[in-house]
């Protein structure tokens, strides 16, 4: 992200040294703004309906083969919980509880935290407004990927004896 003026005075911005790290702050000595770049939090779920399937997403925009989880950003008042819950209902129209926690992943390409979670839902997804398109595949044919949630699918099927790299 490229921020070249303050937003609280105007004044340009400039890098400084701030607790041993290089910042961008605001050039006068009258504010003192700051842009920390501290990562997003979203929310993950890995999304478990009738007999041991997970739905795996592919959202507008993303390459034909690329699937992921369904995830989202935290709103203003909201529990990760919360918006988790949101999500699934947003985006596959579910109703889903929650199962269990599963970890916190840092995904530093996209300065996100993702705080993820197993969700069990009932019904037929129905695709909302973000996604292309949905899969269903059975739990023993999941297979992490490298990157983003891929760990927390990774530990997910670990924590259920599935110990696949």
């Amino acid at each position: 992200m490229e921020i070249n003026y303050c937003p609280k005075c105007g004044n340009q911005l400039r890098t400084a040294d701030i607790s041993r790290q290089t910042r961008i702050r605001c050039s006068s000595s009258d504010c003192d703004y700051v842009f920390w770049n501290n990562p997003t939090p979203v929310v993950a779920a890995i999304i478990e309906v009738d007999n041991n399937m997970i739905i795996l997403a592919r959202n507008k925009g993303w390459p034909e083969k690329v699937y992921g989880l369904i995830t989202g950003f935290l709103e203003h008042g909201e529990t990760p919980g919360d918006a988790v819950l949101r999500e699934v209902r947003e985006e596959l129209n579910l109703y889903g509880t929650f199962a269990s926690f599963i970890g916190n992943y840092t995904f530093f390409e996209m300065n996100q935290l993702i705080i993820a979670y197993h969700v069990i839902a009932r019904g037929e997804p129905i695709i909302g407004d973000e996604l292309a398109d949905i899969k269903l595949v059975p739990v023993e044919n999941l297979k992490p990927w490298a990157t983003g949630t891929g760990p927390a699918v990774r530990d997910w099927l670990a924590a259920r004896g599935f110990s696949r790299r």
